[in-house]
């Protein structure tokens, strides 16, 4: 198993196929994009489902979500994915996607075994959407949605991050939104993974505030039916249930000590946070044709160094160099 020092077991893979993402949200990159990756660093299709594989089969993954940058950006998604959910024992699988080309891409992703998706949409105005993506694509958004949803694959997650002065209004429209579709949103909390390096905590509207939100319009209550266990967010149930919603207080109330997720980067990378500083290296390895015995002892001596948390509270706290685009959610 992929166990760490302090007793954690990392069963929750997340793997980014690509860094390139066609928005350019305020909170992960600069309008004018970055300097993506050369392909010829990127793990082939082969290599990612070899490494999943390893994952799965030897060392106790039962879950792998891909994500990005925008992972409908990669050509061979469906065919990982189907890979992926060939393998013994099953994964549970999941996309963590903006929407952006969901349309024309739900059908195949379900055919293919694709047990769920995540879905970005932080505003339901149009003029705030432009503002903060840099992209007038909302339209296509709302629509990856709906073929989501009707293509099978639920529950139909929406994330959503608020930020103060630009759609922290929206809590309460973004929730009944999603209520009346039968979507189970989720608010996340701004963290410093952007590549500007411009995250302030002034400016991040807390878990607490959230709840305050959407306390005035709704009852909330705690959703005891399930244990939380390593799951990120804090589920409530709205108005008695069973439609629920999400709070992600990865900042101010952190979750560290379950934590059961280990992330691979596109271009072969291990890393055990998302604020990690520290990377393993195993497409070098792979690609010098290290047998699959070596890749999962790297692997687990990777995990075993994982630190008890993210340290964003502590004062010598740097923010990885890496934005959330080149790292994968």
């Amino acid at each position: 198993m992929l166990r760490d020092s302090f007793g954690r077991v990392a069963t929750d893979l997340r793997v980014s196929l690509t860094d390139k993402c066609n928005l350019r949200c305020s909170y992960c990159m600069p309008p004018e994009g970055l300097d993506w990756l050369p392909n010829a660093q990127l793990l082939t299709a082969d290599e990612v489902v070899r490494l999943v594989t390893i994952g799965v089969e030897r060392l106790g993954i039962t879950e792998v979500r891909y994500t990005g940058g925008e992972p409908l950006l990669r050509r061979e998604l469906a065919d990982i994915v189907a890979r992926t959910t060939a393998l013994r024992p099953r994964p549970q699988v999941s996309l963590t996607t903006n929407g952006i080309g969901l349309a024309r891409t739900a059908g195949a992703l379900a055919a293919a075994g694709l047990d769920r998706v995540n879905v970005s949409l932080d505003t339901l105005d149009r003029d705030t959407f432009k503002r903060l993506a840099h992209r007038d694509r909302l339209p296509d958004v709302l629509d990856g949605l709906a073929a989501a949803h009707h293509a099978g694959l639920r529950p139909v997650k929406v994330n959503a991050v608020l930020m103060r002065d630009v759609n922290r209004h929206e809590a309460v429209p973004l929730l009944r939104w999603c209520l009346e579709r039968g979507y189970e949103l989720r608010f996340i909390e701004q963290m410093p993974l952007d590549a500007q390096h411009g995250w302030s905590r002034d400016n991040m509207v807390t878990a607490d505030e959230i709840l305050e939100l959407l306390s005035g319009s709704f009852d909330l209550t705690p959703d005891d039916a399930e244990e939380r266990g390593s799951a990120p967010a804090e589920r409530f149930l709205v108005d008695g249930g069973p439609a629920r919603v999400g709070v992600i207080g990865s900042v101010t109330r952190p979750f560290c000590a379950a934590c059961d997720r280990v992330r691979l980067t596109a271009d072969g990378q291990i890393r055990n946070c998302l604020f990690a500083r520290e990377e393993s290296d195993l497409k070098s390895a792979l690609r010098a044709g290290a047998g699959d015995d070596e890749l999962a002892e790297r692997w687990i001596a990777a995990v075993a160094g994982k630190r008890a948390g993210h340290g964003i509270d502590d004062p010598a706290f740097l923010q990885p160099a890496r934005p959330m685009s080149a790292i994968g959610g």
